[in-house]
């Protein structure tokens, strides 16, 4: 056993040293010029830099290092930025144009190179801004506009261009709010041995051994060799009781919120047949996602025949035949013939939509407001925002007066009550749905991801049902709406067993 060092309390233990951190040790004790930076470390020791990095963490916990950390901005243009710095500012050369026209003209008479219609809208409203585009329909300059010295921003362009990074930070910030900068902050750490750092021993037994081995033991070898000390000053990694899963509880959090706007859960089985996880929603059997490349069917499985009332309503509907004890047929349909062994085959639940179309064949009177939380599961290529297993948060809403505009109140009132402020519509298509849309938020490292796709149930949904009102229905992509509250960049990483980047302060 090696013996206490001068810094070792009376009776104490000694400090156990692996050989990365005596190296870096040793070099920290030696340097006439401390705090050293990580960078000089590893030039000196020749270590990579990530046993560096871990080596003096562990100094520091065994109090014999501290480190001085200091925020560095790195300032850059972006790819756009870039492009700017070639071309010139949308507004610069919008102005050039105007002195070359001579004249007033309409925006649409002008060309100007690669100019988008949002970058010309811009520029058009930068100028008026500074006070050299009059207003008014046309374009025309005013007198102020006679100057040719440079704008502020468009030094602060060059200079970032140019590798200078100290831009005025009004300038800076304008070119960052038009993606054409960005900055990087980064912490670097300076490294000094603390005042028992400077006095411990650092010649420690290379050959010591730091774990005693079963071969060690069976093989009576641990008589002959020194084993290093253990250091109860360690810090230890901090262990509690049993927790729920982050993801799990957010969900919890989110139901209670449905809840609070009037839903109620409804359920349904993840195996499900063609029948209500498509042929109900009036997908058209030859349609696309519901190949093999999409959906994941069981083999050999036999699913019972769909109720045939309903069978023949949905046929019906598909083939554009009027519905049994009506004249009329809802719509042409699809111009195919319904093959009811289509709709027997199973299949694993591709929508939790198929709850909600369940739910309306044996619940048709209004009013219903019911929600489901589900798993799915489609034959997706895995990556940040898609698996072949995913949650879907269904929900329809159906009373006499409701309207897409109920669907997009929802839609704001829970992202409003998640905390997410920024969310924008646009029209969509779905085969079940008329009018549709989809709902965006933006991810503060994926930019804008659809999680609120909906719209109005098509007549030939609810009419094979007997539901006579009009119905809102969506599935939300409950688990990308998760990613962008707790912070999390890649779907798959709310399926871990563990996060401790959230668990810390929620449960």
């Amino acid at each position: 056993m090696a013996e206490p060092t001068e810094a070792t309390p009376p009776g104490g233990t000694p400090i156990s040293l692996s050989e990365p951190e005596r190296l870096l040790l040793a070099r920290l004790q030696a340097s006439p010029s401390v705090p050293l930076g990580e960078p000089e470390l590893v030039a000196q020791s020749g270590l990579p830099i990530e046993t560096v990095r871990g080596s003096l963490q562990r100094l520091r916990s065994k109090q014999l290092a501290v480190a001085d950390e200091r925020r560095r901005e790195t300032r850059s243009l972006t790819p756009r930025g870039k492009a700017a710095l070639g071309a010139g500012l949308p507004e610069r050369r919008l102005l050039d144009a105007l002195r070359a026209a001579d004249r007033p003209v309409a925006p649409n008479e002008l060309s100007i190179g690669e100019l988008t219609e949002q970058e010309r809208s811009v520029a058009i409203g930068i100028l008026r801004r500074k006070g050299l585009l009059a207003q008014g329909a046309a374009l025309a300059l005013t007198e102020a506009a006679g100057g040719r010295e440079p704008w502020p921003e468009e030094e602060a362009l060059r200079a970032l261009g140019g590798g200078d990074a100290t831009a005025a930070p009004e300038s800076f910030a304008a070119l960052q709010r038009r993606g054409l900068a960005s900055s990087v902050f980064e912490t670097e750490r300076f490294w000094s041995p603390s005042s028992e750092g400077r006095t411990v021993e650092v010649r420690e037994d290379a050959n010591a051994v730091g774990a005693l081995t079963p071969g060690l033991l069976a093989s009576g070898t641990w008589k002959a060799h020194v084993f290093r000390p253990y250091d109860v000053r360690a810090v230890v990694p901090h262990r509690t009781g049993g927790r729920p899963h982050p993801y799990r509880e957010w969900i919890r959090e989110f139901e209670e919120i449905l809840i609070g706007l009037g839903f109620s859960e409804a359920t349904g089985p993840l195996l499900e047949t063609e029948f209500w996880n498509s042929d109900v929603l009036f997908m058209p059997q030859e349609h696309p996602v519901r190949s093999i490349h999409d959906v994941l069917a069981p083999l050999d499985l036999v699913a019972g025949p769909p109720p045939g009332p309903l069978l023949e309503r949905v046929a019906a509907a598909h083939e554009g035949r009027a519905l049994p004890g009506e004249n009329d047929p809802i719509s042409p349909g699809w111009r195919a013939r319904y093959d009811p062994a289509i709709a027997r085959r199973p299949t694993l639940r591709s929508q939790t939509t198929a709850v909600s179309a369940r739910f309306l064949a044996s619940h048709p009177a209004p009013p219903f407001r019911l929600y489901c939380i589900g798993r799915n599961f489609r034959r997706d290529a895995v990556d940040a925002t898609h698996h072949v297993e995913f949650d879907q948060c269904e929900g329809v809403l159906g009373e006499a007066s409701t309207s897409l505009r109920d669907l997009v109140g929802i839609f704001q009132a829970l992202a409003e009550a998640i905390g997410i402020r920024e969310l924008k519509f646009r029209p969509s298509y779905f085969p079940f749905t008329e009018p549709s849309l989809e709902g965006y938020v933006r991810h503060p490292r994926l930019g804008w991801i659809e999680v609120f796709p909906g719209g109005m149930f098509r007549p030939e949904v609810l009419r094979p049902l007997g539901v006579e009102v009009p119905v809102a229905a969506w599935g939300i992509g409950i688990a990308r709406l998760a990613m962008v509250a707790l912070g999390i960049s890649d779907v798959r990483e709310l399926y871990l067993d563990e996060l401790p980047r959230l668990t810390a302060g929620r449960v």
